[in-house]
């Protein structure tokens, strides 16, 4: 961190959001390390929360160690994400509904002068959108009773300016709204600046019965509202049965009369049924409906509702004695701090869920917003405080009602799903007994308040009327989202207040199913606002070095302004005299070159300004990229003599993200590989990589389902220490190749033995590929510098140690193109094995043949490399093994019919099955769940033997049993980048009609069509007789139209569990389990954290999380200096760009051998013949279409970006 940082770091530190410095480790180990990946700055909204007990981290460990994953599964099940409400009841004042009424057919609200509707908020400055979120007033404690300051003068902070309320535009509060003349409006645009031109508006409600790829529905009305505070006051109604709404306060007479509940005449208290009706201003009636809560998340709307919080902030007065001027009573601010936190949680999802998937902004999913975020909340943590006081009222009332509802019958007809939801609920209650969760139940105490012995009994009917209030209120949203979910958030805190305030024996027979559903759902929306804090901070930080507000948030009348964020301002200016300063420092340049950077800066080179605008805060990416401003600057790179920071042996994933990790850091690398490509089974990957939770929260996703998925899969090998450190990490690992490496994931799939969708995989290509390539460029662009050597066609083979029995370097053999081999010796205090497993090591003696001598004649997926040469060199050192004997057979391996001898296959994923892959044996039948893990579809397939089904112990001589694996037209789209590679591969067989598939599989009409038809039945049913409940791509009922895609498989050898023994750090440990010095390892080469069997999706996780772990851990030495550097003046000069020449198809024939190799693709020519053997995939993909036009079957496997790294030679003509 350089100078400058450490002042904005100390400048702000105040006023970040949730603190995660003070988590424990084992809550927040995926952030313990930097900004791009693992770590999260401490933030402010941190230590005791006032009027409560405990403090912001206890409520956090709470919610991260059990709540919140229990919390997020229970809202999934049927009970509780079916909710009853009524949004057609009607806004009790007039004038709304005379304005509702008096709307055009355009379905806008007619125009409202302000003269005649004084307390319209000025919505006329445009700011961005922000659906039912808005401003959050601070709470004064000093302040009068009834005073909250929302008039947005210039005392405010900045964010406070632009209201919102349910549904909001920004807009600020009226300075003279009696002035004003403009027409005003709120209207409900449905995010429409983000939406493409043919989508549904987002107020709308989605239901069960909408499409699964819509579901929105039609544009709900808006109108024109404004505040009701002054009619309040005045008692300036408009008519009866609005008085009779809101006649609950007297400002002359504040003692309220309710002749319904008189007082108790012996106590004279309030009778114990005063608050049964606290929640009965949530009115029901014709318009009563069940809505489903999945499909109707709190999410950015575009409605403006800034009127609405205005209203609901103004009712929280409870003048106890007529006066208005008496300072906030305990009361008050407790109802002020729950009021403000379900403000702040709204707000939250708002910033979470801010933009709408897209087309034409290229979004397939939502999309946050941190920016709002920090605009919101970074000058004002005590709304993140009053958000977690909320939780905390809503936990206390949870606990003091847990015997009434451990006990409460949960029915809606699904037997299943209400035993699931039961047990979690109870689980829930459990929690609470957990010495990580005791405190936050128990530290709101309701007894402490209307303890006044005088106005005690006014103070409770106040409070419940302005309760009441708030609630009729919400009658006057009219965006039917944000109606919905203030209506249930309303109905949750009404619930929880009931419960406190009731004597224990009446809650059996007080709380109705619906009031249940909402307190649960709020305790829920608590919990997920708690998360999202950390996660909107985190995003925040991950693409920012400071914190700045954006131009909405500053205030219209403010003088603050943002620093100019062009090259040329003042700031990059800063960033540059900074970074240079810094590296002179440290020695890292001469005081010549120093003072050549300096002279630039202040001219403004503009090659400098760009890389000190992007790189300026990051000296080791500033370094190594100062070459590229000119080539006469030099770095410190590796030299013969010059001992790197790290040997890293093996380049598929593992290799790859330790390397880039540490040149990242500002290390060197000296990066060895055997084969004369990069890659390695990496590049073979093809079905995704997991992860949880980014950005896939709707899917019901969370870490404590990740977790269990994969301890089930590992069985009694599990090792929890080191699955815990892969899933917690994992979110990180995604959001870093997707940041730093830049590859497509945006695609999330489900695959077999997953509980949910957490597999991530690209739009175009195939995961591996995309990732391998994008990450050995991000290697290679540190090569100029030096920083890193990448050694090709070397074999290590041993490892160097010194006496005390440290790692210190390698030896190896260098293959030459002339076949000589050149001896390599390298040092360093530090060698990385990412070198894979040992799953084609078919030889005698082989590991395969000490541990699994059964599965020597199996083929295998994996490259001839994979022969386990990082573990022998590991064992030489004496490191440990475990789990050898776990090795891993897939059960879909593609036989190609042109070679179908051949040990080597190709995997047909996981994602073929997911998207509705059926699997059926010679006879025509399915015989499994095909969602189920790898072992299990395995022991399936295996059973079809006799000896196996017996002995459960596979013979080395039995024949490979081969399947047929079909996918309907429906479930091919659902992988239409794989499917096309697999038809131009030959591996699979586009098959049209019932008939010709029964051909196809030599089988007779009438039984395929049988297990067809019984597997649409037993979709429609939800169920079958191996327990699949998720049915994907099922064949349309005429299957005589139906268009299938069918190929052979067999299960194949893909993965070896075992390896050496390592801690969650990478650390490579002996026998006695005790660490290696300078040994480390990632990737398949270690052992233990897959246990008996892998999860699908976990490999390229478990690459990236340790291969990343490891290369955050290694210690960097200083660099020597920049010797020179010549930079020249001014701009470089750009080239002009070159004018291709036509080439037709026959001239690109006449270049179709190896060593001459011109590929057409998307319309132009390139000559790959310096590729061919640089191809991570091998040279084959490339060869066998030279001399033609490839682009069908490179995009089968490749995204465009792609050939940015290639110049076409000319434009492809094929006539």
């Amino acid at each position: 961190m350089n100078r400058h940082q450490r002042l904005l770091s100390a400048s702000f530190l105040l006023l970040l959001l949730c603190s995660i410095a003070n988590q424990p480790q084992q809550v927040h180990a995926a952030d313990a390390t930097t900004p791009n990946s693992f770590f999260l700055p401490p933030t402010a909204a941190s230590g005791p929360i006032e009027d409560a007990t405990c403090d912001v981290e206890q409520i956090e460990q709470a919610n991260d160690s059990q709540l919140h994953v229990i919390l997020r599964e229970l809202m999934t099940t049927t009970f509780f994400r079916s909710f009853e409400v009524d949004l057609d009841q009607t806004c009790p004042l007039a004038q709304w509904n005379k304005q509702k009424k008096g709307k055009g057919s355009s379905g806008t609200a007619a125009a409202v002068e302000k003269k005649d509707a004084p307390f319209l908020p000025d919505t006329s400055t445009e700011t961005e959108s922000e659906g039912c979120a808005g401003d959050l007033p601070d709470l004064d404690p000093d302040a009068s009773a009834c005073h909250v300051d929302l008039d947005g003068g210039n005392d405010q902070p900045n964010f406070l300016s632009g209201g919102g309320g349910f549904g909001s535009s920004a807009s600020s509060a009226p300075t003279d709204a009696a002035t004003e003349e403009e027409e005003e409006e709120f209207e409900c645009d449905g995010g429409k600046d983000e939406l493409d031109d043919d989508a549904e508006p987002l107020c709308s409600l989605a239901t069960d019965d909408d499409s699964s790829t819509n579901p929105f529905g039609s544009s709900f009305d808006s109108a024109a509202l404004h505040s009701i505070s002054e009619r309040v006051v005045q008692q300036n109604w408009e008519s009866e049965s609005q008085q009779q709404t809101f006649d609950w306060n007297k400002v002359s007479d504040p003692v309220v009369d309710i002749p319904d509940e008189p007082c108790n005449d012996v106590t004279g208290n309030l009778p114990e049924t005063f608050w049964l009706d606290t929640c009965s201003k949530i009115k029901a009636g014709e318009g009563l409906r069940v809505v489903n809560l999945q499909l109707n998340p709190e999410r950015n709307t575009g409605y403006n509702g800034t009127h609405i919080w205005t209203a609901i902030y103004e009712e929280n007065c409870l003048a106890l004695d007529g006066s208005t001027s008496a300072p906030m009573c305990y009361e008050e601010r407790v109802l002020y701090r729950l009021l403000s936190g379900l403000h702040t949680s709204t707000t939250l999802s708002i910033a979470k869920n801010y933009y709408p998937p897209s087309k034409k902004k290229g979004r397939t999913n939502w999309e946050p917003n941190p920016q709002y975020f920090i605009d919101k909340f970074a000058d004002s943590p005590d709304h993140l405080r009053n958000l977690h006081f909320s939780y905390v009222v809503l936990l206390r009332a949870l606990k003091k009602a847990s015997p009434v509802l451990y006990n409460y019958e949960i029915k809606t007809g699904d037997i299943l799903d209400d035993e699931m939801a039961t047990i979690l609920m109870r689980r829930l209650l459990d929690s609470m007994i957990l010495k990580s969760c005791q405190n936050v139940f128990t530290a709101f105490d309701e007894n402490l308040m209307f303890k006044e012995q005088v106005n005690a009994i006014t103070l409770q009917e106040n409070f419940k009327g302005v309760f009441h209030n708030v609630s009729s209120i919400l009658d006057c949203v009219q965006c039917q989202q944000c109606k919905l979910h203030g209506k249930m958030a309303m109905l949750g805190y009404g619930t929880a207040l009931k419960i406190l305030f009731l004597p224990e024996d009446m809650l059996a027979t007080s709380l109705s199913r619906n009031e249940i559903v909402a307190f649960f759902n709020t305790i829920a929306k608590m919990s997920e606002s708690v998360r999202e804090v950390r996660e909107l901070t985190n995003m925040y930080w991950s693409t920012h070095t400071r914190l700045e507000k954006s131009d909405a948030s500053v205030s219209s009348g403010s003088d603050a302004k943002l620093l100019s964020t062009g090259i040329d301002g003042i700031e990059v200016l800063d960033a540059a005299v900074g970074a240079v300063s810094s590296l002179a420092d440290q020695g890292l340049i001469d005081e010549s070159t120093e003072s050549n950077l300096i002279k630039q800066a202040f001219q403004r080179n503009p090659e400098l300004m760009v890389l000190s605008k992007h790189y300026g805060s990051n000296l080791s990416k500033f370094l190594n990229f100062l070459p590229n401003i000119d080539s006469q600057i030099s770095t410190a790179g590796i030299t013969d003599n010059d001992e790197p920071d790290a040997i890293v042996i093996g380049t598929g994933l593992a290799g790859l993200a330790a390397t880039l990790n540490i040149l990242d850091r500002g290390g060197r690398v000296v990066l060895i590989e055997k084969e004369h490509r990069l890659g390695g089974n990496s590049n073979k990957a093809s079905s995704g990589i997991n992860a949880c939770c980014p950005q896939n929260s709707t899917d019901g996703d969370y870490l404590e389902s990740f977790k269990e998925d994969t301890i089930r899969s590992a069985g009694k090998s599990s090792k929890p220490h080191l699955i815990e450190t892969l899933v917690e990490n994992s979110e990180a690992a995604v959001q870093w190749l997707k940041d730093r490496v830049g590859v497509d994931l945006s695609v999330l799939a489900q695959l077999g033995g997953h509980g949910h969708k957490r597999t991530h995989r690209p739009k175009q290509g195939m995961v591996g590929a995309e990732i391998i390539y994008n990450i050995q460029r991000a290697v290679k662009t540190y090569e100029k510098s030096g920083m890193v050597k990448i050694m090709v066609d070397t074999r290590v083979t041993q490892l160097k140690r010194n006496e005390s029995g440290a790692v210190i370097g390698v030896e190896g053999v260098k293959m030459t193109k002339d076949g000589k081999n050149e001896t390599v010796s390298v040092t360093s205090p530090n060698v990385v094995l990412a070198t894979g497993g040992f799953a084609s090591d078919r030889s005698s003696g082989s590991y395969l043949d000490q541990y699994r001598p059964e599965l020597m004649q199996m083929p295998a997926t994996a490259g001839e490399f994979s022969t386990g040469d990082g573990i022998t060199l590991g064992t030489s050192a004496g490191a440990g093994t475990v789990d050898m004997d776990k090795v891993q057979v897939h059960p879909t391996g593609w036989v190609d019919p042109k070679d179908p001898s051949n040990p080597g296959k190709i995997l047909a994923g996981e994602l073929m099955r997911g998207v509705g892959g059926i699997l059926m044996n010679h006879n025509g039948e399915r015989f499994c769940n095909e969602l189920g893990t790898r072992a299990y579809v395995v022991d399936k397939m295996f059973g079809h033997d006799p000896q196996y089904a017996e002995t459960k112990s596979w013979n080395v001589d039995t024949e490979i049993p081969t399947f047929s694996l079909v996918l309907s037209a429906s479930a091919a789209t659902g992988a239409q980048k794989h499917v096309d590679h697999y038809l131009n591969k030959g591996l699979l067989t586009r098959i049209e009609g019932l008939e010709a598939l029964a051909k196809w599989m030599k089988l007779p009409v009438a039984t395929v069509k049988a297990s067809l038809q019984e597997y649409q039945r037993d979709a429609k049913k939800g169920k079958d007789a191996w327990g699949k409940v998720t049915f994907n791509g099922v064949p349309q009922k005429d299957l005589s139209s139906e268009v299938f895609y069918a190929g052979t498989v067999t299960p194949v050898l893909h993965y070896c569990m075992g390896g050496l023994t390592i801690d969650k750090d990478g650390n490579v440990l002996n026998e006695n389990n005790e660490v290696i010095p300078g040994l480390h390892a990632a990737g398949e080469v270690s052992g233990g954290i897959h246990g008996d069997n892998r999860l699908g999706g976990n490999s390229l996780l478990e690459c990236t999380v340790f291969g990343t772990i490891v290369g955050k851990k290694i210690p960097i030495k200083p660099q020597k200096s920049i010797q020179s550097t010549n930079l020249r003046q001014g701009s470089r000069a750009i080239d002009k760009p070159v004018e291709l020449r036509n080439i037709s198809a026959d001239e690109l024939k006449e270049h179709s051998a190896e060593d001459d190799c011109w590929v057409a693709i998307h319309g132009l020519v390139y000559d790959l013949t310096d590729f061919v053997d640089e191809h991570p995939a091998g040279p084959d993909s490339i060869t066998e279409l030279a001399g033609q036009d490839g682009t069908e079957e490179f995009q089968a496997v490749h995204g465009e970006n792609i050939l940015e790294d290639f110049d076409p030679i000319g434009t492809f003509v094929p006539v």
